[in-house]
């Protein structure tokens, strides 16, 4: 197996780990929920320059395959309305059990802020506080969903022998929370299974003075804890981190404690 081979493995595996988001509907849409009864292993290849999101529907694609009652028909179809016109894409259409339907995928890292309003999904908002969960929802009910009824679409179902007003439709959504340091949150419409760690802000770096520091690059945010990566001092990551800060980048870091406890973790320039 090579390296790039066991890249695409152990950040299959942190995909397939992560919990979904909704075990219920959110916002009046259906979350796909259902999980295999037996692990496989990820084989295609992906360009090593492949963002994060499309790597994710990758994986989501090969695992839908892994399902005796799944038949895909089409993977990131583009839609449009003349040849220079795209006006959106759909992630994925398959049959379940004959079924036809609609599957919108998210993979996302979110931040829990109690101040952001009063209910959960009001209070996730990204490490860089550019996208937020609310407004994930709003736009996948009011744009991504429906455009599976656009005019534009109907060349495609009628490739596919398919009518939009016979297809289900379903939220594929994963997701790694991440609560204040400190503090215990239990939450009661979103899975406790996706908090993954806390967030702490760079003035209370010196919290963790003892502790050893991995930064992972961003397509590695996906992977599982590790002790076998190259662990930083406090002192050998204080210049990096340094630097990030003066750019209000908020990280994800991996702590080592004293005690050996790993954790995942961000820490926020807000």
């Amino acid at each position: 197996m090579t390296k790039k081979t066991e890249d695409f493995q152990a950040q299959f595996r942190g995909f397939y780990n992560t919990p979904h988001l909704f075990q219920s509907p959110v916002f009046g849409m259906n979350p796909f929920t259902e999980l295999l009864d037996h692990p496989f292993t990820f084989n295609n290849a992906i360009k090593p320059n492949t963002r994060l999101g499309l790597r994710v529907e990758q994986f989501v694609f090969e695992e839908l395959k892994q399902f005796k009652n799944i038949k895909l028909l089409a993977e990131n179809i583009q839609i449009q309305e003349t040849v220079n016109h795209t006006i959106g894409e759909l992630d994925c259409l398959f049959l379940d059990d004959g079924q036809p339907t609609h599957l919108e995928i998210q993979f996302k890292y979110y931040l829990f802020d109690a101040s952001l309003g009063n209910s959960e999904v009001d209070c996730l908002i990204g490490p860089m506080r550019k996208d937020s969960l609310l407004e994930k929802l709003n736009k996948l009910k009011t744009k991504q969903l429906p455009l599976l009824y656009a005019d534009a679409t109907q060349p495609l179902l009628d490739r596919l022998q398919l009518k939009a007003e016979n297809f289900k439709q379903q939220l594929y959504f994963k997701a790694q929370i991440f609560v204040p340091f400190g503090e215990t949150i239990e939450f009661k419409s979103l899975n406790n299974a996706c908090v993954y760690g806390f967030y702490f802000k760079y003035h209370q770096l010196d919290l963790f003075k003892d502790c050893k520091f991995y930064i992972p690059k961003k397509i590695d945010w996906l992977l599982d804890l590790d002790t076998n990566v190259n662990w930083s001092t406090f002192k050998q990551i204080q210049p990096q981190l340094a630097v990030f800060e003066t750019e209000n980048y908020s990280p994800l870091l991996w702590l080592k404690f004293k005690n050996g406890e790993m954790s995942k973790c961000f820490v926020v320039a807000w």
